[in-house]
């Protein structure tokens, strides 16, 4: 399968970092894209390597789509590809694993309205007014629809996605 990260500078690094690594032990194919080619670095310092740009993306290439958090998906979801990219995969059925502020690209994408869900606590307002039944749990799968809160759901998040991309 060939899963695609969007993310951009000021990612929460372990967020990103930690499912990269676990879906390519899963023997999965990992692409990041981002506004530009090059690297991206997180909040803590760690960097990694952007194989597209968002607008060089195809969803239709894509088997399934993870939005890591931190400050990027703030940035993210002002790009309308990128959003134009979430939206398509999330309405297709393919698998899409969110955690912390990573929703908020999904919010603007305008999909999650019915949904159950979760995100960081400080955006639970957001999904609420975006229609989401907002739960605090380390981790909720709603169909093709994974989210968890914060860093310390990590294994839960990566767990029931890769049981999905199963």
């Amino acid at each position: 399968m060939k899963v695609l990260f969007l993310s951009a500078n000021d990612f929460e690094d372990v967020e990103l970092i930690y499912p990269l690594h676990r879906i390519r032990e899963e023997g999965h194919e990992v692409y990041i894209a981002s506004f530009e080619r090059g690297r991206i670095t997180g909040k803590h310092g760690y960097s990694v390597e952007v194989h597209l740009r968002f607008d060089e993306v195809d969803p239709d290439e894509f088997d399934a789509l993870v939005l890591p958090g931190g400050r990027a998906p703030e940035r993210i979801r002002l790009n309308e590809k990128a959003v134009a990219i979430a939206k398509k995969m999330f309405e297709d059925g393919k698998p899409v694993a969110t955690i912390c502020h990573g929703p908020q690209i999904l919010i603007s994408a305008g999909v999650l309205k019915g949904r159950k869900g979760t995100s960081y606590a400080g955006i639970k307002d957001d999904m609420i007014n975006a229609g989401v039944k907002w739960v605090d749990e380390p981790v909720v799968v709603d169909g093709n629809w994974v989210s968890s809160r914060h860093p310390e759901d990590l294994y839960a998040w990566m767990r029931e996605f890769v049981r999905l991309l199963r």
